[in-house]
């Protein structure tokens, strides 16, 4: 305990995910009062196209309420329908 799963676009270079996976390890060490041991990290790429049904409508709308994080964008909206900025 923790596993840590990180959905993001793909295009990170190697060395940025290895950053990442660092700092977000000694966060939670830090934080959490956990063993470095005990964490696992995995990065799963989600391309654009399918980010919303993959994990907007999954893993964010349908944990709306439970989030500490909520995003500042939503992809169904007719603001990002017409062009507007997310």
């Amino acid at each position: 305990m923790p596993h840590i799963i990180i959905k993001m676009y793909p295009g990170r270079t190697p060395e940025q995910k290895k950053k990442l996976v660092e700092a977000i390890t000694d966060s939670f060490v830090r934080i959490a009062g956990t063993k470095e041991s005990s964490i696992s990290v995995d990065i799963v790429e989600v391309t654009p196209e399918e980010w919303p049904g993959k994990v907007y409508r999954h893993d964010i709308l349908n944990r709306y309420d439970s989030l500490f994080k909520k995003p500042g964008y939503n992809p169904f909206s007719d603001k990002n329908k017409t062009g507007g900025s997310s």
